[in-house]
């Protein structure tokens, strides 16, 4: 639903999800196929920014951050 969202935003934005399995891959391109009312679009524009961080403060430190 993400890379459908992120490829209806219009030819400015090109999503590139890193993956190691095929059978992500392939899901991955399956959202080129999948077309999203402007409604949902709306909806999916308005949904608050994530919250919390993605590395753990232990994490941080190896990053040296």
């Amino acid at each position: 639903m993400a890379l459908a969202w992120l490829l209806a935003k219009g030819d400015g934005i090109a999503p590139i999800p890193g993956t190691r399995r095929v059978i992500r891959v392939e899901e991955n391109a399956a959202a080129d196929g999948i077309e999203l009312s402007s409604e949902q679009i709306a909806k999916l524009d308005d949904l608050p920014p994530a919250a919390g961080e993605h590395h753990t403060e232990e994490q941080m430190r190896m990053l040296g951050r």
